[in-house]
């Protein structure tokens, strides 16, 4: 299930590290861009972008939560069926073994962390 806590919106601004295309896309072309942050810390940290597309998730080998700055996608959680329309100021949680779906309809970016 997807944890989803609306915040206040906030911006981060800046280049991001070009990464290609999105690993598994099956309709747009979602372009990826990123910002790595040291976290000191077993997790990975960073800013994420990516344009319009989408793809799907099966299985996540581990949790991620992100907060979103700017854009807007649709995430659909296979268990329940359930949709979420997340965008500036949501917070979200998809953990361990969460399947699904990204598509994003506005360029996206997003705060997150992985462990």
């Amino acid at each position: 299930m997807i944890s989803l806590v609306h915040l206040a919106q906030s911006t981060v601004t800046g280049p991001l590290t070009p990464a290609g295309q999105r690993p598994g896309a099956d309709s747009g072309d979602p372009r990826l861009a990123t910002l790595t942050v040291d976290a000191a810390a077993p997790a990975q940290v960073g800013i994420w972008e990516c344009r319009p597309g989408g793809w799907p998730v099966v299985d996540r080998p581990d949790t991620e939560t992100c907060y979103i700055i700017s854009g807007r996608a649709t995430i659909t959680d296979d268990a329940s069926g359930t949709t979420v329309d997340v965008s500036a100021g949501d917070f979200l949680t998809l953990p361990v073994g969460w399947s699904g779906r990204w598509d994003i309809t506005e360029t996206l970016r997003k705060a997150y962390s992985i462990f």
